[in-house]
């Protein structure tokens, strides 16, 4: 399920940098596949970070998701280079999502979006045998 509709980046972009990033057919009108395909990919993206702390498909779409998804999206369809403003959307929302992986940011969910219990791990090493004993370096 994507997070964001063409009208969602048409209302951030305008339809004149939609048209000009999704038109790859040349006929003057935004690619619907190309949209659609930024649109899922940004949403998968997003469901990457956020399935870290929330049971994926939620149940709602918390409204920060949307942003993020027509900022990462905006991004994608940039093929040859995306300006300033867009790239740094783009890092903003990857930011945010890393947050919300770490526990920084909390999205407001519904009753059936909790998040998993917190995991209490252990810290597990592993190291060679020790090389000088007091036993090796005896008589030295």
């Amino acid at each position: 399920m994507a997070y964001a509709t063409l009208a969602d980046l048409v209302e951030r972009a305008g339809e004149a940098e939609v048209r000009q990033i999704a038109d790859r057919d040349r006929d003057g009108v935004p690619d619907p596949d190309v949209i659609g395909a930024a649109l899922q990919d940004a949403s998968d993206l997003i469901d990457g970070y956020v399935g870290a702390r929330y049971d994926i498909p939620l149940a709602s779409i918390p409204p920060q998701l949307r942003p993020w998804a027509v900022s990462i999206a905006r991004y994608t369809l940039h093929r040859n280079g995306a300006p300033t403003w867009v790239e740094q959307d783009y890092k903003d929302a990857l930011a945010a999502l890393k947050d919300v992986a770490h526990g920084l940011i909390a999205l407001p969910v519904a009753a059936g979006d909790t998040p998993p219990v917190a995991v209490t791990g252990q810290t597990m090493g592993r190291h060679p045998a020790q090389v000088f004993t007091p036993q090796k370096l005896r008589g030295w």
